[in-house]
């Protein structure tokens, strides 16, 4: 392989522009010395987070799921050294694990503290019509419908929609176009969706099991992570068909001149932007695009010209892209045995825990322990989150969103009727809750219409790509690392020249057995 001489310059740190940097070291020839990662934050990785200790609590925002075919994805981690065995991949660790730890969740959905019987989804003759209908229409159909427009109000009352909704965080308001997508890329999961059939999860949470190994394997190469470089503003040339970048400007009043050769892929959007963590005495506050860098960014790209795409569309309702999660640190198992007990899943096996009756659709996940590296054996954490947080509590008179972390858990105790078992828990102080604002969180599924998200390398584009969840890729689901990551192959195997190309998205769509399954289950 030839050595190639370019800068790449990537603006923000998640999995996308991570998986950027890999492939250009490991496919293209760019140096690692020449490629920089320009991150506004002090820590990399974006959506893949996970922080704390046992003393303050640990945190994770949010959790991705994984499954067998994302396939850039787990072309990218067969590449990477696991963090704790370095003749092992994360990909090969990740399959070891999840063959070891089979999702098959029992305890799906409750209500007054009892398990829903999940033998039917409960649609009828017309509700799946519906959905066999969504699945084959054309995308262009649905620019800026709800899924509120397509489906009538009983759909929402029906156990499938519940188990489809917390599962994947769509609202009744959310994108049409984007459950489609869902419909079609994931229809070999639908027979085992009531249980969490063919989920994968990592060992840990995705911060020490996916981010740090990329981190540590780039940085031996080389690349650059300049933390706390929050660019501001970029420059292009734009003429009548092509368009160039030139300048890029930091917050510091840097400013970054492009040569001949140099490239930079930028990350627009996020859907972490802006969050605010609480803590077991006070709520977490709700914050906004003046708070962002991200969205602050995109907004300016955007006025410069069309093929920026539009970030109005996913980042100007924060009312209806908000939810609110949290992350509890035991200092006791009790809690931890009681739900293994009572869903009959040992932890890691269950998934995500939903309360059908709370006003705020709460659920819980009780993930394998330990979740971190850092994490003794005394200590258990769990992670939740709602949908509905301006709802006020079935117990607490008050909506999540006003919610501290030791209130949350009281209307959690109440959901799941143990609030006598967990009084001298939290009286001798082995508790702790972090609540989480995310105001962004959701504007991924905001209802759009094509072009509001900018192809990954506009047409005319020549020295920049977008990349991550908010860059426009053909068949494939938003809020999934595989969606990300595919971004990463699209920008660097198109600006360029190598023998690799991006990996075509699963087809599962087309093919009979997982159809005919899929007929069979939405029917039961």
């Amino acid at each position: 392989m030839q050595e190639n001489s370019s800068k790449v310059y990537l603006i923000g740190s998640g999995i996308a522009a991570l998986a950027s940097a890999v492939y250009l070291e490991k496919d293209t020839g760019v140096l690692g010395e020449n490629i920089y990662i320009l991150e506004k934050d002090n820590i990399a990785g974006g959506a893949c987070d996970g922080s704390g200790n046992e003393e303050d609590g640990f945190l994770v925002r949010g959790g991705r799921m994984h499954e067998a075919h994302y396939e850039c994805y787990w072309d990218l981690l067969s590449n990477i050294p696991s963090l704790e065995d370095e003749t092992v991949s994360v990909k090969e660790e990740t399959f070891a694990f999840s063959q070891k730890y089979v999702s098959n969740a029992k305890a799906r959905l409750l209500k007054d503290a009892r398990k829903v019987d999940l033998s039917s989804y409960g649609l009828s003759f017309k509700e799946q019509a519906k959905l066999v209908e969504l699945t084959f229409v054309p995308e262009i159909t649905l620019n800026n419908l709800r899924i509120e427009d397509w489906f009538d109000q009983e759909f929402f009352d029906t156990n499938y929609w519940y188990i489809w909704s917390t599962m994947f965080a769509f609202q009744k308001w959310s994108s049409v176009a984007e459950m489609r997508r869902y419909m079609k890329r994931f229809i070999h999961l639908v027979d085992g969706l009531y249980k969490l059939g063919g989920i994968m999860r990592t060992k840990y949470n995705q911060y020490d099991s996916v981010i740090r190994p990329l981190r540590r394997y780039l940085e031996a190469r080389g690349v650059h992570f300049e933390m706390g470089s929050e660019v501001v503003d970029i420059d292009f040339n734009l003429s009548a068909d092509r368009y160039t970048v030139t300048v890029i400007h930091l917050k510091n009043g840097d400013e970054i001149v492009l040569a001949k050769d140099d490239y930079v892929f930028i990350t627009n959007g996020s859907i972490t932007e802006s969050t605010d963590v609480g803590s077991w005495s006070e709520a977490p506050k709700l914050k906004g695009v003046a708070e962002s860098g991200s969205w602050k960014l995109w907004k300016k790209l955007a006025k410069k010209h069309e093929i920026f795409g539009n970030p109005s569309s996913f980042c100007d309702n924060v009312d209806l892209q908000k939810w609110y999660s949290f992350t509890v640190t035991l200092k006791d198992a009790t809690f931890h045995d009681y739900m293994q007990d009572f869903t009959g899943n040992v932890d890691g096996t269950g998934g995500l825990v939903t309360m059908t009756d709370s006003n705020w659709l709460m659920s819980i996940v009780l993930a394998h322990q330990p979740h971190f590296p850092n994490q003794s054996d005394s200590v258990k954490i769990f992670w939740g989150y709602a949908l509905y947080p301006d709802r006020k509590g079935n117990y607490v008179n008050k909506t999540m969103s006003e919610c501290n972390g030791e209130e949350i858990l009281e209307e959690l105790y109440y959901h799941l009727k143990i609030q006598k078992m967990m009084q001298p828990i939290t009286k001798a102080g082995k508790i702790n809750c972090l609540p989480v604002a995310m105001p962004f969180i959701d504007s991924l599924f905001m209802p759009r219409k094509l072009g509001d998200r900018p192809d990954v390398i506009p047409k005319g584009a020549t020295n920049f790509a977008f990349l991550g969840q908010f860059a426009e890729v053909e068949k494939d689901c938003v809020f999934t690392v595989e969606y990300s990551v595919r971004t990463a192959q699209m920008a660097v195997y198109g600006h360029f020249d190598t023998d690799k190309e991006v990996i075509p998205v699963y087809d599962s769509i087309h093919n009979p057995k997982y159809l005919i399954a899929a007929m069979k289950a939405l029917s039961r």
